[in-house]
């Protein structure tokens, strides 16, 4: 069956380790899109960590073009539309906060706007984080998001600390709590937590469903644990010849790495 939608991975999968989007992976993805192929990034971002690359593959501003963010927090049309919303409520947040403070380990909320901390002395990941993604920072006591919490659109809680201290919050988080979310390693500085309905291939689905597409019309690729539930849910699973050892055995296939063009060699083999 033909593929009608692309999947893709952003950090380690479409862009390169200068983090850029290659002119050859560029082509590929307008030539498919010119072909009506959906192309929807895939991300741990917000959506402003997403916008650059939206303008420049052309898919920017759009009604009909579909971004899943926050790990599948959120699914939007690149005009901000929602379309899926598997986001984390305050109470959840209050939990998960909560357990990262008796464990000594700091944290922060990415909303549609805004991350927010609560530590008045910021983690230096948070710092990395809202550069990464495009996002102002700012310190919030509890009580203060407390007073905002309606108005708040919480993507992801995240755990921003050096390696140990997550690896040792990872192994005490009490069951009855982990069920609450879905729980992400990103990266060794990065743990993350999003809605339990949410991950990136539950969010891929639901919006496939929404567009009338199977799975099997659905390409997904990627590179890191993230992204190994849409490339489980695809008709096609891709894995980055970078990827981690846990993804490249749940891929159908395997392609080059995201410094030579694995994307582009995707598009070129299996959208016809």
């Amino acid at each position: 069956m033909a593929i009608k939608l692309v999947a893709i991975d952003i950090d380690g999968t479409l862009i390169n380790d200068d983090l850029q989007v290659t002119s050859k992976t560029v082509q590929a993805i307008k030539d498919a899109s010119t072909q009506g192929v959906k192309i929807v990034l895939c991300t741990g971002r917000p959506m402003t960590g997403v916008e650059p690359f939206l303008e420049q593959l052309g898919l920017a501003n759009s009604d009909h073009e579909y971004v899943v963010a926050f790990n599948g927090g959120l699914a939007q049309a690149t005009n901000g539309r929602v379309v899926v919303n598997y986001t984390v409520t305050f109470d959840n947040y209050l939990d998960i906060l909560n357990f990262a403070t008796k464990q000594q380990v700091k944290s922060v909320i990415e909303t549609e706007d805004y991350i927010y901390t609560t530590n008045q002395d910021i983690s230096p990941y948070a710092v990395h984080e809202s550069g990464l993604v495009f996002m102002p920072m700012r310190y919030r006591s509890v009580d203060q998001l407390n007073a905002m919490r309606d108005q708040l659109v919480i993507g992801k809680f995240m755990m921003t600390d050096d390696k140990a201290r997550l690896d040792a919050a990872q192994q005490n988080l009490p069951a009855d709590l982990a069920e609450k979310f879905q729980i992400v390693r990103s990266e060794d500085y990065y743990l993350e937590f999003v809605n339990q309905q949410a991950g990136k291939g539950a969010t891929l689905a639901a919006l496939s469903d929404k567009l009338g597409f199977t799975a099997d019309e659905v390409m997904a690729i990627g590179n890191a644990q993230n992204d190994e539930s849409m490339i489980e849910y695809a008709g096609i699973g891709v894995a980055m010849g970078n990827s981690i050892p846990s993804t490249l055995a749940k891929a159908d296939v395997t392609v080059a790495d995201n410094n030579h063009d694995g994307v582009a060699e995707a598009i070129e083999k299996y959208v016809k």
